[in-house]
Protein backbone atom coordinates (compact mmCIF):
# COMPACT_ATOMS: atom_id res chain seq x y z
CA UNK A 1 0.00 0.00 0.00
CA UNK A 2 1.55 3.35 -1.02
CA UNK A 3 2.15 6.06 1.57
CA UNK A 4 -0.66 8.57 1.98
CA UNK A 5 0.46 12.16 1.53
CA UNK A 6 -0.87 14.49 4.24
CA UNK A 7 -0.22 18.21 4.59
CA UNK A 8 -0.76 19.79 8.02
CA UNK A 9 -0.51 23.53 8.69
CA UNK A 10 0.57 24.67 12.15
CA UNK A 11 -0.87 28.10 12.88
CA UNK A 12 -1.03 30.52 15.77
CA UNK A 13 0.31 33.75 17.17
CA UNK A 14 4.01 34.63 17.29
CA UNK A 15 6.16 32.91 19.94
CA UNK A 16 3.68 30.19 20.90
CA UNK A 17 6.02 27.33 19.95
CA UNK A 18 4.78 26.29 16.51
CA UNK A 19 8.31 25.70 15.21
CA UNK A 20 9.35 23.97 18.43
CA UNK A 21 6.43 21.55 18.16
CA UNK A 22 7.17 20.84 14.49
CA UNK A 23 10.88 20.27 15.15
CA UNK A 24 10.11 18.11 18.19
CA UNK A 25 7.79 15.97 16.02
CA UNK A 26 10.15 15.63 13.05
CA UNK A 27 13.58 15.62 14.71
CA UNK A 28 12.83 14.71 18.32
CA UNK A 29 14.67 17.70 19.74
CA UNK A 30 13.87 21.03 21.39
CA UNK A 31 15.35 24.18 19.88
CA UNK A 32 15.77 26.81 22.59
CA UNK A 33 16.58 29.79 20.37
CA UNK A 34 13.83 31.88 18.81
CA UNK A 35 14.01 33.24 15.29
CA UNK A 36 10.71 34.43 13.85
CA UNK A 37 9.56 31.98 11.18
CA UNK A 38 8.61 33.17 7.74
CA UNK A 39 7.52 29.70 6.68
CA UNK A 40 9.20 26.33 6.97
CA UNK A 41 8.18 22.90 5.83
CA UNK A 42 9.20 19.67 7.49
CA UNK A 43 8.74 16.14 6.22
CA UNK A 44 8.27 13.01 8.27
CA UNK A 45 7.40 9.49 7.24
CA UNK A 46 5.54 7.45 9.80
CA UNK A 47 3.42 4.38 10.11
CA UNK A 48 0.09 4.57 11.92
CA UNK A 49 -2.37 1.67 12.17
CA UNK A 50 -0.53 -0.20 9.42
CA UNK A 51 -0.68 2.72 6.99
CA UNK A 52 2.42 4.58 5.85
CA UNK A 53 2.11 8.38 5.84
CA UNK A 54 4.28 11.02 4.25
CA UNK A 55 3.47 14.01 6.46
CA UNK A 56 4.39 17.50 5.29
CA UNK A 57 4.24 19.96 8.18
CA UNK A 58 3.84 23.59 7.15
CA UNK A 59 5.21 25.75 9.97
CA UNK A 60 3.58 29.11 9.28
CA UNK A 61 4.66 32.61 10.21
CA UNK A 62 3.02 33.89 13.38
CA UNK A 63 -0.35 35.44 12.81
CA UNK A 64 -2.00 38.20 14.77
CA UNK A 65 -5.60 39.29 14.96
CA UNK A 66 -5.00 41.93 12.28
CA UNK A 67 -3.21 39.84 9.69
CA UNK A 68 -5.23 38.48 6.83
CA UNK A 69 -5.48 34.70 6.74
CA UNK A 70 -3.12 33.77 3.90
CA UNK A 71 -5.07 32.09 1.10
CA UNK A 72 -2.31 29.54 0.49
CA UNK A 73 -3.21 27.99 3.85
CA UNK A 74 -6.71 27.17 2.64
CA UNK A 75 -5.58 25.24 -0.46
CA UNK A 76 -4.07 21.73 -0.46
CA UNK A 77 -3.97 21.56 3.35
CA UNK A 78 -5.46 18.38 4.81
CA UNK A 79 -5.56 19.43 8.46
CA UNK A 80 -4.71 22.23 10.84
CA UNK A 81 -3.12 22.53 14.24
CA UNK A 82 -3.99 25.80 15.98
CA UNK A 83 -1.51 26.62 18.74
CA UNK A 84 -1.69 29.08 21.59
CA UNK A 85 0.58 29.47 24.61
CA UNK A 86 -0.95 28.83 28.03
CA UNK A 87 0.92 31.87 29.35
CA UNK A 88 -0.66 34.28 26.83
CA UNK A 89 -4.33 35.26 26.77
CA UNK A 90 -3.69 37.20 23.55
CA UNK A 91 -2.45 34.06 21.75
CA UNK A 92 -5.62 32.28 22.92
CA UNK A 93 -7.75 35.06 21.42
CA UNK A 94 -5.74 34.92 18.18
CA UNK A 95 -6.45 31.19 17.63
CA UNK A 96 -10.16 32.00 17.84
CA UNK A 97 -9.75 34.68 15.14
CA UNK A 98 -7.67 32.30 12.97
CA UNK A 99 -10.33 29.61 13.37
CA UNK A 100 -13.10 31.98 12.26
CA UNK A 101 -11.07 33.13 9.23
CA UNK A 102 -10.20 29.52 8.38
CA UNK A 103 -13.83 28.38 8.46
CA UNK A 104 -14.87 31.40 6.33
CA UNK A 105 -12.18 30.68 3.73
CA UNK A 106 -12.48 26.91 3.61
CA UNK A 107 -16.26 26.95 3.90
CA UNK A 108 -16.32 23.75 5.94
CA UNK A 109 -17.03 23.92 9.68
CA UNK A 110 -15.82 20.31 10.01
CA UNK A 111 -12.28 20.90 8.81
CA UNK A 112 -9.81 18.47 10.50
CA UNK A 113 -8.34 20.51 13.31
CA UNK A 114 -6.53 20.10 16.62
CA UNK A 115 -6.44 22.89 19.22
CA UNK A 116 -3.20 22.96 21.22
CA UNK A 117 -2.30 24.79 24.40
CA UNK A 118 1.51 24.76 24.33
CA UNK A 119 4.12 25.54 26.99
CA UNK A 120 2.37 23.74 29.83
CA UNK A 121 5.80 23.44 31.42
CA UNK A 122 5.25 27.13 32.33
CA UNK A 123 2.40 26.22 34.70
CA UNK A 124 3.43 28.96 37.17
CA UNK A 125 2.88 31.56 34.43
CA UNK A 126 -0.43 30.10 33.23
CA UNK A 127 -2.93 32.69 31.98
CA UNK A 128 -5.25 30.36 30.02
CA UNK A 129 -6.87 27.57 32.02
CA UNK A 130 -7.31 24.04 30.73
CA UNK A 131 -11.05 24.55 31.16
CA UNK A 132 -10.92 27.54 28.79
CA UNK A 133 -9.09 25.42 26.21
CA UNK A 134 -11.54 22.55 26.64
CA UNK A 135 -14.52 24.90 26.34
CA UNK A 136 -13.19 26.46 23.13
CA UNK A 137 -12.49 23.00 21.68
CA UNK A 138 -16.07 21.93 22.44
CA UNK A 139 -17.40 25.08 20.74
CA UNK A 140 -15.19 24.41 17.70
CA UNK A 141 -15.98 20.66 17.84
CA UNK A 142 -12.27 19.80 17.68
CA UNK A 143 -9.69 17.75 19.59
CA UNK A 144 -7.81 19.58 22.37
CA UNK A 145 -4.41 18.78 23.87
CA UNK A 146 -2.00 20.61 26.09
CA UNK A 147 1.66 20.11 25.28
CA UNK A 148 5.18 21.12 26.07
CA UNK A 149 7.58 21.10 23.14
CA UNK A 150 10.38 21.72 25.64
CA UNK A 151 9.57 18.65 27.75
CA UNK A 152 8.49 16.62 24.68
CA UNK A 153 5.12 16.17 26.37
CA UNK A 154 2.47 15.12 23.83
CA UNK A 155 4.36 16.96 21.03
CA UNK A 156 4.10 14.03 18.61
CA UNK A 157 0.56 13.21 19.72
CA UNK A 158 -0.85 16.41 18.25
CA UNK A 159 0.29 15.34 14.78
CA UNK A 160 -1.09 11.81 15.25
CA UNK A 161 -4.39 13.33 16.43
CA UNK A 162 -4.36 15.56 13.35
CA UNK A 163 -3.87 12.51 11.09
CA UNK A 164 -6.76 10.81 12.89
CA UNK A 165 -9.00 13.83 12.29
CA UNK A 166 -8.01 13.91 8.59
CA UNK A 167 -8.79 10.20 8.20
CA UNK A 168 -12.09 10.62 10.02
CA UNK A 169 -13.06 13.53 7.73
CA UNK A 170 -12.22 11.39 4.70
CA UNK A 171 -14.49 8.60 5.86
CA UNK A 172 -11.97 6.55 7.80
CA UNK A 173 -12.47 5.56 11.40
CA UNK A 174 -10.08 8.05 12.97
CA UNK A 175 -10.07 5.80 16.03
CA UNK A 176 -8.58 7.29 19.16
CA UNK A 177 -5.62 5.54 20.66
CA UNK A 178 -4.79 6.00 24.29
CA UNK A 179 -1.63 7.93 25.06
CA UNK A 180 -1.50 11.54 26.14
CA UNK A 181 -4.72 12.60 27.75
CA UNK A 182 -7.08 14.71 25.77
CA UNK A 183 -8.01 17.58 27.99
Amino acid sequence: MPAKQRKIAVMGSRSVGKSSLAIQFVQGQFVDSYDPTIENTFNKNLKYKGQEYDVLVVDTAGQDEYSIFPTQYSVDIDGYILVYSIDSEQSFEVVQVIYDKLIDLVGNPNVPLVLVGNKNDLHNDRRVTQDSGRKLAVEMKVVFLETSAKDHQCASDIFIKSLMQIEKAEGGTGDEKKGCSIC
